[in-house]
């Protein structure tokens, strides 16, 4: 009896020693528990206060309103109308008290382009033959410091007293183009094809052109950079920038502007150049957005193969392959171009990915 009575004094013992021990266990996690809790109270506090903090500071916002601005000025055989426009752009220049600089892209001119500019507050880069006037402004973008750039022709086209109104915007607008007001000035047929040129990037981009071949155009520079490497080297780089950009969501403004007299010949080819643009629309459509290409032509088949259809049921009370061939072309297109918009946008998502909010 006495082995029995020790034997349930030792197990009553163990037993207690165990539920201490679970109590310990117990409370020292309910301690780590708390403690864990709190630091992550803390730490969510602090979070969101951050934040809020970073969310409502203003100076994480950059002001626009003094910063530097760069001029960019491709020129080919253009030494008639370069003095006259230099001084009178320097003039304005030194009225806006902020930091500027002018740069003249010499693009391979045989005339006496760089005699005029000698002497002059101007940073001249010469390209040993006529690469383009979009390879004249990729080399001026890439050799600019300022934040804004600014390009303009170097015919005395554009007006330098119209720098300050595509620069105020600058800020809540990433890009500000001026929008010319009497484009007739040029020749019907310029006005025409202009006009047939915003009406279809208005229809691609969903935003309404104003002028989409304007070259007179203020951006923000850390933008611009982003897609410097899509601009052609010829006369449609304007063309390719406004598209980029509206796909890509950034802000646009036109701004009304009277374009001036040009000092010499046009370098512009009506019928090589008017094509080239169309080609750019389209190429920029399908690589932004390419079922506003394909979906219209899917349309076209599916409606004629629909009224092919119906004609030859009426007549005949048969379906033929061409009405097959018709539905199936329309179905292809859209099935191309679905194909195409999700490839684009896995392509944007990329390229955007990198790059900070602006």
């Amino acid at each position: 009896m006495e082995n029995i009575k020790l034997i349930i004094d030792l197990g009553a013992t163990k037993s207690k020693y165990n539920d201490g021990d679970h109590n310990l266990q117990l409370s020292t996690r309910k301690k780590q528990m708390t403690l864990t809790d709190k630091l992550e109270n803390e730490n969510v506090s602090f979070n969101s206060k951050q934040a809020t903090r970073l969310d409502t500071d203003p100076s994480s916002q950059v002001d626009y309103s003094n910063s530097s601005v760069s001029i960019v000025i491709p020129v080919y055989n253009e030494a008639n109308s370069l003095p006259d426009l230099l001084d009178e752009l320097t003039s304005i220049l030194d009225k806006l008290k902020r930091p500027w600089e002018i740069l003249v892209i010499n693009d391979g001119s045989t005339d006496a382009t760089l005699e005029v500019l000698k002497g002059r507050p101007v940073r001249t880069i010469s390209h040993p033959y006529n690469i383009g006037n979009g390879g004249a402004i990729k080399t001026g973008i890439r050799h600019a410091v300022g934040e804004i750039i600014v390009t303009m022709d170097g015919d005395s086209q554009h007006d330098p007293k119209d720098i300050p109104l595509l620069l105020s915007p600058i800020g809540p607008f990433d890009m500000v183009v001026g929008a010319r007001i009497n484009s007739f000035y040029q020749g019907i047929h310029r006005a025409i094809a202009n006009k047939f040129y915003n009406f279809v990037a208005s229809y691609v981009s969903d935003f309404k052109i104003r002028d989409l071949t304007s070259g007179f155009r203020a951006i923000k520079a850390e933008i611009l950079r982003r897609y410097l490497y899509l601009l052609p080297n010829t006369f449609s780089y304007p063309t390719t920038l406004t598209l980029a950009l509206i796909r890509s969501g950034h802000s646009l403004k036109y701004q009304p502007v009277r374009a001036l007299k040009r000092t010499g010949k046009s370098k512009i080819r009506l019928l090589p150049d008017g094509i080239r643009f169309l080609l750019i629309i389209f190429k920029i459509s399908t690589l932004f957005s390419p079922l506003k290409v394909f979906l219209p032509f899917s349309w076209i088949f599916f409606v004629l193969g629909l009224v092919n259809y119906s004609y030859t049921y009426y007549v005949n009370q048969e379906f033929t392959s061409m009405s097959l061939f018709m539905f199936i072309g329309g179905f292809l297109f859209f099935l191309l171009g679905l194909i195409s918009e999700q490839i684009s946008q896995l392509r944007f998502d990329r390229a955007e990915g990198p790059h900070s909010p602006s």
